[in-house]
C-alpha cells in the first residue's frame, strides 16, 4: 500500500492562498516521511475565518518561504505517486491554484479521494468528515492543522485497505469501483 496525504491550509477565499501543507508518504503500508510547512502566500491578506478554523496568521507565515521556493523540495515527494486527500477536490484545486499563480511545472501523478472511498468502503455513516471519521475509529488529532489531517487521511485509506483485504492503494479504489484520476494543470 504506497501512496501521499496531502493537506493544504488556506490564508482566505482564494485557492492559491495556501499557508500551510503537508505530505504523508506511506510506503508498504507504513507512514516513511512527514513534512509540515509554513507557507507565506502571494499575498498575506488572511480572512477571520481560515484563521478561526487553523490559527495561522500573517505574523506567523511573513518569514516563512513561498511555494515556489518550496516546490523543488516538494515535487520529487508527488512526482509518480498516488496522492490521496480527505476532500481532494479542494487540495488538488489549491496545489493546482498555486502552481499556476507561480507558472510552476505541474508535476504527474494520479489522485483520489478518501471522501469517496470511505462513502463505498462504510456506507451509512451520518457525517464523513475526517473529524466524523476519526471518532469512529478513536483517531485523536487536531483537526485543521495540516500533518494532523493528512496523518488522519493516510490513516483512514490503510483501515479501508484494511477492511477491503486491498493489497494496494490501486486496488482498493478498483474494488470500490472508483478511479484514480490525473492531476491536470
Amino acid at each position: 500500500m504506497n501512496f501521499v496525504a496531502i493537506d493544504f491550509e488556506t490564508a482566505n477565499r482564494y485557492r492559491n492562498s495556501a499557508c500551510s501543507m503537508a505530505l504523508v508518504t506511506v510506503e508498504n503500508g507504513k507512514v516513511t516521511d512527514t513534512v509540515y510547512k509554513l507557507i507565506r502566500p502571494p499575498e498575506l491578506t488572511f480572512d477571520y475565518w481560515n484563521i478561526r478554523i487553523h490559527g495561522i496568521t500573517a505574523k506567523d507565515v511573513v518569514d516563512q518561504p513561498t511555494f515556489a521556493e518550496l516546490w523543488d523540495e516538494i515535487k520529487p515527494l508527488l512526482e509518480n505517486k498516488i496522492v490521496i486527500a480527505h476532500n481532494a477536490a479542494f487540495d488538488i484545486s489549491v496545489l493546482r491554484s498555486i502552481l499556476n499563480e507561480y507558472g510552476l511545472e505541474h508535476p504527474m501523478f494520479k489522485h483520489a479521494c478518501t471522501v469517496d472511498l470511505s462513502k463505498k468502503v462504510w456506507p451509512g455513516q451520518e457525517s464523513y468528515k475526517l473529524s466524523s471519521l476519526a471518532e469512529k475509529f478513536s483517531l485523536s488529532f487536531n483537526h485543521h492543522h495540516a500533518l494532523d489531517d493528512a496523518k488522519t487521511c493516510a490513516r483512514v485509506a490503510l483501515l479501508a485497505a484494511e477492511a477491503t483485504k486491498s493489497p494496494t492503494f490501486a486496488n482498493l479504489v478498483d474494488v470500490m469501483n472508483l478511479k484514480l484520476k490525473d492531476f491536470k494543470a
